[in-house]
């Protein structure tokens, strides 16, 4: 059973734990990535956090 208080304690974890990056994306890529996240059993969030962080290891590795 969470209320306001539980969400608002939630929340403010949340903002001291993580940053927040807001993305646009063109209409219709929206549903696209969120599909294709669920086909590989993935929330967007996660699939968009995973393939940022190989992006970052891979051309680290290069350098």
């Amino acid at each position: 059973m969470g209320g306001r208080a539980s969400a608002a304690s939630k929340n403010k974890w949340i903002s001291k734990t993580y940053d927040r990056i807001n993305l646009t994306v063109p209409k219709g890529d929206k549903e696209a990535i969120r599909a294709f996240a669920a086909e590989k059993g993935e929330s967007v969030n996660g699939f968009i956090n995973r393939i940022i962080h190989e992006a970052m290891n891979k051309e680290s590795a290069e350098e």
